[in-house]
């Protein structure tokens, strides 16, 4: 079943990544893998720019524990490329990212998915709850 195309149009946090040389395959464009690695980077641009996250610092990480993507068209190098990040469910200790990337001047999803990401203690890797300042400043990215 194809899915809806996302537009532009539905994300207010959109990430501009430079696509690199070593992202293209031997097929002459962006390897599928690398769609992951555009999600994961603007999903965290999305909590350390709007939530004050610190990588580095916190008492809490976010694990990547699900994901899934739809290729709808292909991507190469080199393209300005922008990552639409949208929260699709706030759980206690997890978040659910609604993704899109779309090629520069076009408003529909060249590619689009989900993944979750569940925070755990960074020393012990249990599961933790979202602290409240998070929860509140990832309110303004949630979608119904």
């Amino acid at each position: 079943m194809k899915p809806e195309i996302k537009m532009r149009s539905a994300y207010s946090f959109l990430f501009p990544i430079q696509t690199r040389w070593a992202d293209n395959d031997i097929y002459g464009h962006v390897n599928n893998v690398i769609y992951y690695s555009y999600f994961d980077t603007a999903a965290n641009a999305l909590l350390i720019q709007k939530t004050g996250f610190n990588i580095h610092h916190s008492p809490i990480i976010g694990l990547v524990v699900n994901s899934c993507c739809n290729f709808l068209q292909e991507l190469t190098y080199p393209e300005i490329i922008e990552v639409g990040v949208a929260v699709a469910k706030i759980g206690n200790s997890s978040l659910t990212y609604d993704l899109a990337i779309f090629k520069q001047g076009q408003n529909q999803a060249s590619a689009q998915g989900s993944f979750v990401h569940v925070f755990v203690e960074r020393e012990t890797k249990k599961s933790t709850t979202i602290p409240k300042e998070m929860r509140d400043a990832l309110r303004a990215y949630l979608v119904e």
